[in-house]
C-alpha cells in the first residue's frame, strides 16, 4: 500500500508543481516583454510536459531507463489517443491555424526519427537504443524547430487563428507581481523535483510488487499521471471551443517529449528499448500518422465519432500490451 500512496503523492505533487512552474514562469516571462502569444505557444504547451522531464531524469540518473522509456512513449500515446479523443469527444476539433497545420506533419517527422533511431541498432543486428549521439541530432532538430516557430509566430500573427484564441482566451493567466511569479516558479520546480522522486520510488516498488515490466508501469502509470496537465489544458480548450489550442497543446506536448524529454533522459544514460518497446513505438507512430489524413484531407476534422474511436483504440491497446505481458 506504501508504494502506491507514494507514486499517488508523487504524481499529485509533478502536476501541482508543473501548474505553479508554468504560472509562474508566463508572468514572468510576459513582464520582461515577452509576447503573451509566445508564452501560450512555448511556456503553456512545453511546460506541461516538465513532469516528463524530470521523472525521466532521475529515472535515467538512477539506471531506470526501462520507465524513463515507458513514460515517454507511454504520454506520447495517451496523448494522441486518450486526450485528444477525449477533447474531440467533448467538441469535435476542426483545423484553423497555420502553425498547428504544420506542427502535425512535424510531429509524424519527429516521431519517424526517433523510431528509426531507437531502431538503428536493431538494424545493424545490435540491441535497439537510444544513444547520446542520436539525443545530441534531437536535440539539434527541436533547436531548429522552435526556431522556425518563432519566426513563423511573428510573420502570421495577424492571421492566424490559433494565435487569435490564445490572445482572447489564454490559458494561463499573468496578473501576479514579478516576486510571486518568481516564487511560484521556484516552488513549482521544488514540487517537481520531490514529485518526481517519490514517483520513480514508488513506480519502482509497484513494479516490483506484481512482478511486472518497469516500463509497463512508466507505460500506463507514470505516463497517464504525468500527462495529467495536458488533459486538463485540453478539456478547458475544448469546453471554450477552443478546438485549436486542444489541438495545439497535445501536438506541442508530444513534440517536447520527443525531440527534448527522450534526449536529455539519454544525455545522461543512454536508453535501451524494452521488451515490448518496439511494438510501443509502433503504435505512437500510428496515432500520430493517423492524423494525416484526418486533418489534411476532406473538412480538416476530427469529429466526435473518430474520438470515440481514438478512446477506445487507446483502451484496446491498453488491454492488449498489459494482458501480453501477463501471458
Amino acid at each position: 500500500m506504501s508504494a502506491f500512496l507514494t507514486l499517488l503523492l508523487g504524481l499529485v505533487l509533478l502536476i501541482g508543481g508543473g501548474g505553479m512552474l508554468v504560472r509562474g514562469a508566463s508572468d514572468i516571462a510576459t513582464r520582461l516583454g515577452v509576447s503573451p502569444l509566445l508564452v501560450g505557444l512555448t511556456i503553456v504547451g512545453f511546460g506541461t510536459s516538465a513532469p516528463e522531464l524530470v521523472v525521466n531524469i532521475l529515472s535515467a540518473s538512477r539506471g531506470e531507463t526501462d520507465l524513463a522509456f515507458g513514460n515517454v512513449i507511454g504520454s506520447n500515446i495517451s496523448n494522441m489517443a486518450l486526450i485528444l479523443g477525449a477533447s474531440a469527444i467533448i467538441m469535435p476539433i476542426t483545423i484553423q491555424g497555420q502553425l498547428v497545420r504544420r506542427e502535425i506533419p512535424l510531429l509524424l517527422l519527429a516521431t519517424t526519427i526517433m523510431t528509426v533511431m531507437a531502431l538503428d541498432g536493431k538494424i545493424e543486428g545490435l540491441e535497439p537504443y537510444v544513444g547520446r549521439t542520436d539525443s545530441v541530432v534531437l536535440l539539434l532538430l527541436f533547436a531548429i524547430f522552435l526556431y522556425t516557430m518563432v519566426l513563423d509566430l511573428f510573420a502570421v500573427q495577424q492571421q492566424d487563428q490559433l494565435l487569435t484564441d490564445l490572445q482572447d482566451y489564454p490559458l494561463v493567466g499573468t496578473d501576479l507581481t514579478m516576486r510571486f511569479g518568481w516564487l511560484l516558479a521556484l516552488g513549482g520546480f521544488a514540487l517537481l523535483f520531490v514529485g518526481g522522486k517519490l514517483t520513480v520510488d514508488g513506480a519502482v516498488a509497484v513494479a516490483e510488487i506484481f512482478a511486472v515490466p518497469a516500463n509497463i508501469v512508466g507505460l500506463f502509470v507514470v505516463a497517464i499521471g504525468t500527462s495529467m496537465p495536458e488533459l486538463v489544458t485540453s478539456i478547458i480548450a475544448a469546453v471554450r471551443n477552443e478546438s485549436d489550442l486542444a489541438l495545439g497543446n497535445v501536438v506541442g506536448s508530444s513534440l517536447f517529449n520527443s525531440l527534448v524529454v527522450l534526449p536529455v533522459t539519454g544525455l545522461v544514460q543512454p536508453v535501451p528499448v524494452p521488451e515490448g518497446g518496439i511494438a510501443d513505438l509502433l503504435v505512437s507512430w500510428g496515432f500520430v500518422a493517423l492524423l494525416i489524413p484526418v486533418f489534411f484531407l476532406g473538412r480538416a476534422r476530427l469529429s466526435r465519432g473518430f474520438g470515440v474511436v481514438l478512446f477506445l483504440a487507446y483502451v484496446v491497446y491498453v488491454v492488449v500490451r498489459v494482458s501480453g505481458v501477463a501471458n
